[in-house]
């Protein structure tokens, strides 16, 4: 019991001479501060295998990030590289079809200079539709069937439905422009007249 009021004694005392010296200071920071007069400083120390873990940590994620930005402009040049084989292959395509088509265009330039009769015309023209229908085939370009068949809408587009007793209901009876295809793909439909058969409807 001694032992402590001497304790407190004592801190009184060092306030007041703490104060005596000088006397802007506060009781209250010399008993935070402590008789000793220490000052707040972190209690642990540094632990070096933390700071090995986050150097680890730093040099993973610079790979990583590097990494990316590899593959990034990896992915771009693809992309690129893409881009460009397209547009040549579709140059390439372009200018094979182009040259199919380059002397069906030189025989209508020589029909256009001839002074021959309007038959030898019409000869001369009925030649250069053979010779750009050879040229549609070898593009794998293939005409729509149209007269006699039964009228199709997916490949078929009706200009009119016309009374006809003699030909099958919605049968195709006349062309009235020629449609095309390359293998499935419809290029355009064909421009038809269409039967229709009264009689086949009564029945």
């Amino acid at each position: 019991m001694s032992r402590r009021i001497f304790t407190s004694n004592f801190s009184e005392d060092a306030v007041e001479a703490t104060q005596q010296n000088d006397p802007s200071s506060d009781p209250g920071d010399v008993a935070a501060t402590g008789v000793s007069g220490e000052t707040d400083e972190p209690l642990l120390a540094p632990q070096p295998h933390l700071q090995e873990e986050l150097e680890r940590v730093k040099a993973e994620r610079d790979s990583l990030v590097e990494r990316l930005a590899r593959l990034q402009a990896e992915f771009d040049n693809a992309r690129k590289r893409e881009a460009r084989e397209r547009s040549e292959f579709r140059d390439y395509a372009v200018a094979g079809a182009i040259e199919q088509f380059l002397p069906v265009l030189d025989n209508f330039q020589l029909a256009l200079k001839s002074t021959g009769s309007a038959e030898q015309l019409r000869t001369g023209v009925e030649l250069i539709v053979k010779q750009m229908e050879e040229a549609l085939r070898s593009l794998n370009v293939q005409p729509v069937e149209t007269v006699g068949t039964q009228f199709d809408p997916r490949v078929h587009e009706a200009l009119e439905m016309v009374e006809k007793p003699d030909v099958p209901d919605h049968q195709v009876f006349e062309e009235v422009r020629r449609g095309y295809r390359v293998k499935e793909r419809l290029l355009r439909p064909a421009l038809v007249r269409v039967a229709s058969n009264p009689q086949q409807k009564e029945a």
